[in-house]
């Protein structure tokens, strides 16, 4: 809360973080759930109170100016710092937060799992808000989560990060996914099938971060033909199902379109490591009652989720 004299209220200090993030009125009036007219008005206050224009116009979209940066990172402070004196230490009830989570990952968790995760925190949490951001090359999460601005990320790296927190949301085999007419399915995909065959395959979603197939495919000393390279996992299923390509993912995943399209779930010829999904945090958080119910959440509807069978 602030005076009526305060020149700069926690709203702003919140339309300020959100917009050198996104880089954009219209994705942080979406994000923020306010119109486009209320952070073009916030932007023009804020560029008031601190004479700078904060966001300058660049080919192909708006980039923060130095100052914008520099406040950016008072401003998280700030709002972590809010957070904590509205909550406080041991009297977290999230009947009554008006908190926002936020989780950072890619999209191959299937719909059924945010789902139940969407479930439970709408049960539980019914005043407090949530939202996915989605991750990328271009998206450092270990900074996000250093600065506040997520508080979980979802990955499945064989080597996660050692100096942040883990925990194990699901551990799921890996498969071979493929049309169904394709003739290699009933008898099951050799090695040599597998390593002449064209793959599909998922952009990295983390800059220094192999995947736990070419890992493994490195580690024989072999490599795949990745043939057409897709930036969502969700777009995978439906390249497969009209060509002879593979998809090499989870079970969970693998199971859930092979239930809506005309695709088969095939043993993978090599012995892959089974892939962990594990949520990572800060230590910033680790103590948090809000984050430690939040980070419960997760592991619960996991739990559902698995025993559900995706």
């Amino acid at each position: 809360m602030s005076r009526p004299g305060d020149p700069v209220d926690s709203y702003l200090l919140r339309v300020l973080a959100t917009l050198v993030a996104e880089r954009s009125v219209s994705r942080t009036a979406i994000r923020l759930n306010q119109s486009q007219p209320a952070i073009s008005a916030a932007l023009k206050r804020l560029r008031e109170l601190f004479g700078d224009p904060l966001l300058v116009r660049e080919k192909g979209g708006m980039a923060p100016t130095e100052r914008a940066l520099l406040l950016r990172d008072h401003a998280r402070k700030a709002l972590g710092e809010i957070d904590l004196m509205l909550v406080g230490p041991e009297q977290f009830d999230p009947a009554l937060s008006q908190q926002t989570f936020r989780i950072g990952s890619p999209d191959f968790m299937v719909a059924t799992f945010l789902a139940s995760v969407v479930e439970r925190f709408r049960r539980d949490a019914p005043r407090a808000r949530l939202t996915v951001q989605p991750l990328g090359a271009g998206y450092d999460y270990e900074r996000a989560l250093a600065d506040g601005e997520l508080d979980v990320a979802i990955g499945n790296w064989p080597q996660p990060p050692e100096h942040l927190h883990l925990s194990v949301l699901l551990d799921d085999e890996i498969v071979c996914l493929m049309n169904a007419q394709d003739p290699r399915v009933a008898a099951g995909l050799s090695r040599e099938q597998y390593l002449a065959a064209q793959h599909v395959v998922p952009l990295p979603y983390s800059v220094g971060q192999r995947g736990v197939v070419e890992t493994h495919l490195t580690s024989l000393r072999v490599s795949r033909d990745a043939r057409v390279v897709v930036p969502y996992f969700v777009l995978a299923p439906h390249l497969v199902a009209r060509t002879d390509m593979i998809f090499t993912t989870s079970r969970h995943f693998a199971e859930y379109y092979a239930r809506t399209l005309p695709l088969a779930v095939v043993a993978a010829p090599f012995d892959f490591p089974r892939m962990r999904f594990y949520q990572l945090w800060h230590e910033r958080s680790q103590h948090s009652a809000p984050h430690r119910w939040f980070r419960g959440l997760l592991i619960d509807a996991s739990r559902q989720f698995a025993a559900a069978g995706s």
